[in-house]
């Protein structure tokens, strides 16, 4: 078994300037090294035989073994406090929309999490809300889902979201995509919300990145024969 600082020793190797120039440009603060997402998936098989390990190398505060640990843990074992406390610590949006997100949807407490972190006066912990909650949707079968709870909320993203927050904008605009694409009897509904919507505007930094409209996306996600289509995980 490896050891934290030999992991955070190998983690150092991997990084190179160019891509922690290129996540401070996203967002990211240090510490971080600025290890490709494909080069840390070269680490999970390492990391995910020890749990503990995982835990203790989120809680370094360093973006890539922070994003490491979100690759490896198990969610359907992980408690509930230790996602309360990895929200609370994720920095930037990678870390809240993605790691904590992707784990949180797959873990038992998706849906009572999903609902309270969206409530969050805190921007990033309600971002978090909206990706657990869409990403939940993804890779859940269509009859363990509340429709009229998604229902409800594409309606509150369509009345809200241009007030938001700006990752708020981001991660409801998200939201009504997986709604009408994941979820073949909301495809419609959420087709002609994201309709309504239109452009959303997200300042995205210094990146060449562009929020992607919500109803051109889902028509290609039809064209592409895909509405309805569940992922096997949304842990990337």
């Amino acid at each position: 078994m490896m050891t934290t600082a030999e992991i955070m020793n190998k983690l150092e190797q991997m990084g190179t300037e160019q891509t922690r120039r290129t996540f401070q440009n996203h967002g990211a603060s240090q510490p971080l090294f600025g290890v490709k997402i494909g080069d840390l998936k070269k680490l999970v098989k390492e990391v995910r035989k020890d749990q503990q390990l995982a835990a203790a190398l989120y809680a370094t505060g360093n973006s890539d073994a922070m994003y490491l640990a979100g690759l490896a843990i198990d969610p359907a074992s992980i408690k509930k406090e230790l996602l309360q406390t990895w929200v609370k610590q994720a920095n930037w949006y990678m870390l809240s929309e993605y790691t904590v997100a992707g784990v949180a949807a797959e873990s038992p407490y998706a849906l009572e999490l999903a609902r309270e972190w969206m409530d969050s006066d805190e921007e990033l912990i309600a971002a978090c809300g909206w990706s657990t909650y869409a990403n939940y949707i993804s890779v859940t079968p269509d009859a363990d889902l509340d429709l009229n709870e998604i229902r409800s909320l594409l309606d509150k993203a369509e009345q809200t979201i241009h007030s938001e927050r700006n990752r708020v904008r981001y991660t409801m605009n998200g939201f009504v995509i997986i709604a009408g694409s994941a979820v073949a009897s909301l495809h419609e509904e959420a087709l002609a919300a994201a309709g309504r919507i239109g452009k959303v505007q997200v300042n995205m930094g210094q990146t060449a990145c562009k929020v992607p409209p919500a109803d051109a996306y889902i028509q290609k996600v039809k064209a592409r024969g895909k509405i309805g289509v569940k992922k096997k995980t949304c842990i990337c």
